[in-house]
């Protein structure tokens, strides 16, 4: 009868207790998210395309900074919760700047690939918008009325042209309303900074209020 070596034997068991230890034992953990500094980062980097292109949503902005006070606040969640939506509210504009562009080359509005042309002002009391323009950076340009708060005199004076506020095309011919009252213009002013959460493509209803005073 053939007998096992008591070491050879005490090896086997320890080895089969190590290979058992090793397989009960605890799982590799998924690798973590981006941090809350990493996707406000990552917010602040789109939101900066949008701007250079142009198309740059206005609350975008102010999103980015209360995900920074979220963070500062320790409330990392809800710090990469704004942050993802800064950034993607930034590539859904830029998705929707060309989107446009393609539709208006389409039409015959615009040459394919054209290249943006410098604003035309066509009269004293008009403005030609040009690729990237907004009512927003337009009031707020010197020859206009030097205050981007006052782009609801723009939006007034034009509202059977402009269907939603936040969308207007290259090639429109906007008349500028240099003969608005103090009353008119404290008026637009107030609108511009109480106008509320906005949708692009709809018109809202605090616009509809403002236009039917």
């Amino acid at each position: 009868m053939k007998t096992t070596h008591p070491l050879k034997l005490l090896g086997s068991l320890m080895l089969a207790a190590l290979l058992a230890a090793g397989c009960a034992g605890p799982e590799e953990e998924a690798p973590a998210g981006p941090s809350a500094e990493q996707a406000i980062a990552a917010a602040k980097e789109a939101y900066a395309r949008a701007k250079k292109e142009g198309y740059a949503w206005r609350d975008t902005g102010k999103i980015i900074k209360k995900a920074e006070k979220a963070l500062a606040d320790g409330d990392e969640a809800k710090a990469i919760k704004l942050a993802n939506k800064a950034r993607k509210q930034s590539e859904l504009a830029i998705e929707q700047k060309y989107r446009e562009l393609r539709r208006l080359e389409a039409m015959g509005i615009i040459g394919k690939g054209s290249a943006p042309r410098k604003p035309v002002s066509v009269g004293a009391d008009q403005y030609e918008v040009v690729r990237g323009d907004n009512l927003w950076d337009i009031a707020g340009k010197q020859e206009i009325y030097a205050n981007p708060f006052q782009w609801p005199l723009i939006y007034k004076a034009n509202q059977d042209k402009i269907k939603d506020a936040d969308l207007i095309y290259p090639g429109q011919v906007f008349d500028i309303n240099r003969n608005a009252s103090p009353e008119e213009v404290n008026a637009a002013i107030q609108h511009a900074r109480t106008r509320g959460a906005w949708s692009l493509g709809v018109v809202e209803e605090s616009d509809k209020a403002y236009l039917a005073q």
